[in-house]
């Protein structure tokens, strides 16, 4: 058979070419994975016992990733963002590029806090502006729908 099934008695490779050295399993037969491991073998045979190499790990947090988890820490409910819709940008976005401007008048002179809470403002005041006074909701959506479509819709019907 194909020796032991524990990972110290050889690797997934060889117990495949036991398994098809056998005649257990046809050449046709054969893993995908066969031929590439064959043709590109690893530069080192894996092994349980070899130790993990130590590598020191990248630094991959950017300025902005300081700025988004602050946001998100203290804005927990700041709705859906459609990924699909690549022209506008996210409320994460918006609230990212305020920041960097006010921090970028301030320098050296204003507080972390301060600096949010005036991105906070810029962003407030940019939705208000594209909002405007009317209330956004799913039910005024769906009054628009039905005043734009003249067709008259219950919705306890469409459950039935």
């Amino acid at each position: 058979m194909a020796q032991s099934r524990l990972e110290r008695i050889g690797t997934i490779y060889t117990r495949a070419q036991g398994l098809i050295r056998s005649g257990a399993v046809n050449w046709e037969d054969r893993p995908l994975w066969y031929d590439v491991y064959e043709a590109f073998p690893p530069k080192e045979n894996p092994s349980y016992d070899r130790p993990a190499p130590i590598i020191p790990l990248k630094p991959i947090f950017y300025k902005e990733d300081k700025i988004r988890a602050l946001f998100h820490k203290n804005n927990k409910k700041i709705g859906t963002t459609n990924l699909f819709d690549s022209k506008h940008k996210t409320l994460t976005q918006k609230f990212i590029d305020n920041y960097q401007k006010v921090e970028a008048q301030y320098a050296e002179t204003g507080t972390e806090k301060q600096i949010y809470e005036e991105a906070i403002d810029l962003l407030k005041k940019d939705f208000e502006v594209k909002k405007g006074d009317e209330e956004v909701s799913l039910s005024n959506a769906f009054k628009e729908a039905q005043e734009k479509t003249n067709v008259k819709i219950n919705i306890s019907d469409l459950f039935k």
